[in-house]
């Protein structure tokens, strides 16, 4: 058997997996996350340890199998973030992750010394704060007594792996997602260090996803409980991660969406997508010579936990399936209220951290009920931004394979379908796409697979929604209002941030 952790913004979703992918056993650690003023998002890395020791203790013991029948584990974790680490491999800060938007001066020079859309075909990204490399130079430039003790920098899953293995290395996915990568020589870019004025010596070595990168240490085998035998594949970003776990891990198998605190919408490529407006960006995948382009926004499932909290503020107010119940009604309209979706600032198609949500258009006749379906249609009206952003360089979808937590609620992928005015299908593995993906990672690392074609089999659709024409015109006129509420605040939000 084997294990698949996938490091995620509010816990550590694991599973268990038999020789031939097949999920076996799942449970979640929650861990907490500190979000604050001025673009504040950190989490400590230990609790990232701790909840992989914990689930792999709290797997074996439900699913009630002999510990030394484990072979292997393989990690997938939240990307972008850095995680700063003394010569110990200890951390000397908390880990700033993907949320934190705290380095926008750090950004504005790298663009200024690189030149913007230099910067973006040398990387596949924009520069922007919520990358790896801006938020590094910002303790640098912050907290210079912490950065004195920094040696060495890295992602969540690679602190992970660190812990487990002793050995400190990164895959191609994670690298890609630093904003310090030459995405065409597939190494770390020495014209963008020099520009930030890092040693590269700080960036860990580049293995290939499948890689084994060692065993557990002692230490590591007495906290899990599993044999000092057990090996331990590189895993990836949870992004690539998660295309595998959608089936996609071939240009043909088309796109799909992630639907968890933030999302995605994904394909598999031969080569990186370079859109013109810089709107989409290009992940390196965990399937050795593919990329995945990609176009993500911060804040999807993040609004709607954000509005379920607000709503229901104490245990025995409305639960969140049941807000989703009332705002999904075929006779439920907004009645002209809309949700501007952006909490924590906006990447995709944006860019701009300074953006934030808002309601627009509220009146004394809204319920809560309009106020989570604003919220639903707010999420997909910016994801259909992206897709119109796909189209514009020549790629369109006939349907879109939904995973993660949202792609459980029948109401929102509807409103989506209509939305964009294309199929969208859930997978039969949903919130526990990212693990799957990392098992099947884990099974070619380990040479229980030869490729990754059995993606496409643990997986599988199991529904389609296809959008109502008649709703889907109102959708496209309403998109346009979207989009004109934004414009019209954007102003205000930037200067107003500052």
């Amino acid at each position: 058997m084997l294990i698949a952790h996938d490091l995620g913004t509010t816990g550590n979703k694991a599973s268990l997996h038999d020789e031939q992918g097949r999920l076996l056993r799942a449970v979640t650690v929650e861990y907490p996350a500190h979000f604050a003023d001025g673009g504040i998002a950190e989490q400590d890395p230990d609790d990232w340890f701790n909840a992989v020791v914990d689930a792999t203790s709290r797997l074996l013991s439900e699913a009630e199998v002999e510990r030394a029948s484990v072979r292997g584990m393989v990690i997938s974790g939240q990307m972008m973030g850095a995680v700063l680490l003394d010569e110990a491999c200890r951390p000397v800060r908390p880990a700033i992750i993907w949320a934190d938007t705290r380095a926008g001066r750090q950004a504005a020079l790298l663009n200024e010394r690189l030149g913007e859309l230099d910067a973006y075909r040398l990387h596949g990204h924009r520069i922007n704060p919520t990358y790896s490399l801006a938020k590094v130079m910002w303790v640098r430039d912050n907290e210079p007594d912490t950065f004195a003790k920094v040696r060495h920098v890295c992602v969540a899953k690679d602190y992970v792996v660190q812990r487990l293995t002793g050995r400190l290395a990164t895959d191609r996915s994670d690298a890609s997602s630093t904003n310090a990568y030459d995405i065409g020589r597939g190494a770390w870019s020495a014209e963008t260090l020099a520009a930030a004025e890092l040693d590269p010596g700080l960036f860990p070595e580049i293995v290939e996803s499948i890689e084994v990168v060692g065993s557990l240490t002692q230490d590591a085998a007495s906290a899990t409980g599993l044999p000092s035998a057990t090996r331990v594949v590189m895993g990836g970003g949870d992004g690539p991660i998660a295309a595998v776990g959608a089936g996609v891990v071939a240009p043909e198998d088309g796109a799909y969406i992630a639907m968890g605190t933030s999302s995605w919408i994904s394909f598999a490529s031969s080569e990186p997508v370079l859109d013109p407006s810089m709107r989409t960006f290009t992940f390196e995948h965990v399937v050795p010579g593919l990329y995945v382009p990609t176009a993500t926004m911060q804040a999807a499932g993040a609004s709607v936990a954000w509005i379920n909290e607000i709503l229901s503020p104490d245990p025995s107010g409305a639960s969140l399936r049941e807000l989703v119940e009332q705002a999904s009604t075929e006779d439920t309209e907004t009645g002209g209220l809309f949700f501007l979706p952006y909490l924590l600032g906006e990447r995709s198609p944006k860019w701009n951290t300074d953006a934030r949500g808002a309601f627009v258009g509220i009146g004394r006749h809204h319920e809560r009920q309009h106020m989570m379906r604003a919220v639903l249609e707010g999420v997909a009206f910016n994801l259909a931004e992206c897709l119109d952003a796909y189209a514009d360089n020549g790629y369109a979808f006939e349907s879109i394979d939904a995973v993660g937590g949202g792609a459980a609620s029948d109401a929102w992928l509807r409103i989506m379908a209509d939305v964009w005015g294309v199929q969208v299908r859930r997978r039969s593995v949903v919130g526990e796409a990212n693990s799957l993906g990392a098992a099947v990672v884990g099974l070619v690392g380990l040479g229980l697979a030869d490729d990754f074609s059995p993606a496409r089999e643990l997986s599988r659709v199991v529904a389609a929604f296809e959008p109502d024409a008649a709703r889907h015109e109102r959708y496209r006129e309403r998109l346009e209002r979207f989009r004109g509420a934004y414009d019209a605040l954007e102003p205000w939000m930037n200067e107003e941030v500052r």
